[in-house]
């Protein structure tokens, strides 16, 4: 019970480095969808694995499969966030942390603690330090065409 408690706020802290980015930026899916995401991919995969615990040698149960259709199941879930706005696009870097934090809460509940922590600081960073490159990316491409 204990090892559980710690994976899910492993799972909360995590997701909400990703998730406060989010909020601060104003973007529909913040902090709290964040979290939600993370926590529910790492309930489903403790899940799995107690499934897989009290079956075993009984019937034979594959638990990446519950993993397999969290992956599925955040698609769908992503694909809300992204809209099409005439010739532009916005959304497509909240559905991509959408569905990383659902990817942390899985390796969390997996117990796979230096992948989700290096993965979470990675994401921070790509979120946060990039922003100025491409920033300036963007204005140079504009430069250039006029």
């Amino acid at each position: 019970m204990l090892q559980e408690f710690i994976k899910i706020v492993l799972t909360i802290f995590l997701c909400s480095v990703i998730g406060a980015e989010r909020e601060v930026r104003s973007k529909v899916a913040g902090l709290r969808t964040h979290i939600l995401v993370g926590v529910g991919s790492c309930l489903i995969v403790l899940t799995s694995l107690y499934l897989f615990d009290i079956y075993k040698g009984v019937v034979v149960i594959d638990p990446t499969r519950m993993i397999a259709n969290i992956i599925t199941g955040i698609g769908f879930l992503c694909a809300g966030t992204i809209i099409r706005s005439g010739p532009s696009v916005i959304g497509l870097t909240t559905a991509a942390t959408l569905w990383i934090v659902s990817c942390i809460g899985i390796s969390v509940g997996a117990g796979h603690y230096t992948a989700a922590v290096m993965v979470t600081l990675v994401v921070f960073i790509v979120l946060v330090g990039m922003r100025s490159i491409d920033s300036r990316l963007h204005q140079n491409a504009k430069e250039e065409q006029n």
